[in-house]
């Protein structure tokens, strides 16, 4: 089978060329390079100036050609042939070929790069094989069948081969495309490229004079110059900004900012969306990494973190309706599984949610051996009082609210936690390097609504599996489980059947608690009247993407 070719893009109206969009992020960009990029302001620019071969369009959820003009499978489903667009240039005005696809998958498939893309790539425990055909077609070989495996390609950025050969050679890849690079050091085949970065203050991206899309009118994209994205610090902030007209975008609203907006919205002015739950979703979670002898006092409270009857008891005793009602003003929906309700085609609707009481938390303590001790405290059977800290993101308001509520209910039970904001870079490196934490408050929001996307999540060793990065013992059963059924999956065309195995696996997540889901909140977004062709979408990058296509109404 074969795809058609890529269709020109139309717009909703007469598009206007030129004018600066400005948008704003929260905190800045960690790094522009896709290999090392794990958090999500990073994550939204290399979005802006990086393509991949095929692409989940963001508002029909379904894919399409990228920088792949056409695909042809196999009949046993294993072999894809992608054919690529001929004549592109990356944004330095360098020419794109079936050489930069190979290096990208090398790099990504390295095991010493260690990208978080590489688990996505590794079909039935192999990396898949790409093979240069010709200069513009490249064949990619799986060892089974794979589930959704156009999919596959979408957000696997292609990188120029000409600019990250040598440092990926020297062993330093890791250490490209930091923010202090010059940019024109920095190149890709998005819609934008790096015009200027000032620290503390704002990116600012500007069209890609090389793009290759080209509107109904045969105009090339994008249509603005320019976008400034503003760092504002904090989401209060970011909405007074934009209700002052001084930011055309916001995305990612809290509720309480979003209600504001309702009550002073001028007509003409802007205009508000209320998507409805996208697919993030907030939880709890303890430091189960086997820390041997490092950390001894965290390793200490690990014997409680290690209890499920001990995670269980938190989970009851979190109220998840009144953080839906009290932090997110009833915009949001309370969890008790990672699959939100706005990923319609995979949420495990069987599972029941998470009724709150005290009273069973107390008794699934009580079964676990803990006890309490005149003045209440809950104490284990060492008669040690049970006393941990709570990491979470200071730059998050709800996940300060969050934190709050979860500290007073689980003082209800008789637990001491001490709430603990840090910096979002430094919560990030203990929880993914140092392992110094005991328990976080986080939030993941997927790619794509498909499964095969959480694969580095759930399965033991992935690069986002944060409750356990490193296994280093014999698996629970639970999670043998998991790993096969999320394996399985993968290769299994059947969509039916595939949502049977992923029904099981939120199952097992909800009976076992690695994580501790809590709320998911709508996605809430902004946008200047005079910004034309705005869509914004539940799936990231909510409001950006298709960036090449927003233009300014004069």
């Amino acid at each position: 089978m074969a795809c058609s070719q890529w269709s020109s893009l139309s717009a909703t109206d007469v598009a206007k060329r030129g004018g600066r969009l400005v948008v704003s992020q929260r905190a800045e960009p960690k790094t522009l390079n896709t290999i090392t990029a794990i958090d999500g302001s990073s994550r939204e620019i290399i979005g802006l100036i990086n393509a991949d071969l095929i692409h989940i369009n963001r508002h029909s959820l379904k894919t399409e050609p990228g920088l792949a003009s056409s695909w042809s499978v196999s009949s046993d489903g294993r072999v894809y042939t992608l054919e690529l667009r001929r004549g592109l240039k990356f944004s330095d005005g360098q020419p794109f070929d079936a050489a930069d696809v190979l290096f990208t998958f090398e790099v990504y498939l390295d095991e010493r790069v260690h990208a978080a893309q590489r688990d996505l790539l590794v079909i039935a425990g192999q990396p898949i094989k790409v093979q240069k055909v010709n200069q513009y077609s490249v064949r990619f070989e799986l060892a089974q069948p794979y589930a959704a495996a156009e999919r596959l390609f979408d957000s696997i950025a292609i990188l120029p081969r000409h600019l990250l050969k040598q440092p990926y050679d020297e062993g330093r890849l890791d250490r490209a495309w930091n923010l202090a690079v010059p940019p024109k050091e920095i190149a890709g085949l998005g819609p934008f490229r790096v015009k200027e970065y000032i620290a503390g203050q704002r990116i600012v991206l500007e069209r890609n004079p090389f793009y290759w899309k080209m509107d109904v009118a045969g105009d090339r994209l994008p249509y603005l110059d320019t976008i400034d994205v503003e760092f504002t610090g904090n989401a209060e902030a970011e909405a007074m900004r934009f209700e002052q007209g001084e930011i055309d975008v916001a995305g990612r609203l809290s509720a309480a900012n979003f209600s504001v907006l309702e009550k002073h919205q001028r007509d003409g002015e802007f205009r508000l969306f209320d998507l409805g739950p996208g697919l993030e979703y907030n939880f709890l979670f303890f430091n189960l990494n086997d820390l041997g002898a490092a950390l001894p006092s965290i390793a200490q409270r690990q014997n409680w973190f290690r209890q499920l009857a001990f995670r269980k008891a938190v989970s009851e005793a979190i109220d998840r309706q009144a953080i839906t009602r009290l932090v997110y003003q009833g915009r949001a929906r309370p969890l008790s599984t990672h699959v939100t309700p706005g990923n319609y085609l995979w949420v495990n609707r069987n599972i029941p949610p998470e009724v709150y009481s005290a009273a069973k938390a107390r008794a699934s303590l009580r079964s676990a051996g803990f006890s309490w001790n005149r003045a209440g405290q809950l104490i284990d059977g060492q008669r040690k009082p049970v006393i941990f800290s709570l990491i979470f993101n200071a730059g998050n308001p709800q996940h300060t609210q969050i934190a709050t509520l979860i500290q007073n209910d689980l003082q209800q039970v008789g637990m001491d936690v001490k709430v603990v904001p840090l910096e979002y870079r430094s919560m990030l490196d203990r929880i993914f390097k140092s392992y110094d934490y005991e328990a976080a408050i986080l939030q993941l929001a997927s790619g794509d609504a498909d499964p095969n996307a959480e694969i580095n999540v759930w399965t033991s060793g992935g690069g986002t599996h944060v409750w356990n990065l490193a296994p280093k013992h014999v698996l629970a059963p639970w999670q043998e489980e998991v790993d096969r059924l999320m394996r399985q999956q993968m290769i299994t065309p059947d969509y039916a059947q595939r949502k049977h195995m992923y029904d099981r696996v939120q199952q097992l997540v909800r009976e076992n608690l690695p994580v501790i889901c809590l709320v998911s909140p709508d996605v809430l977004a902004g946008a200047s009247e005079k910004l034309g062709n705005f869509r914004p979408a539940i799936l990231s990058s909510y409001i950006l993407w298709n960036a090449e296509e927003l233009y300014l109404r004069r």
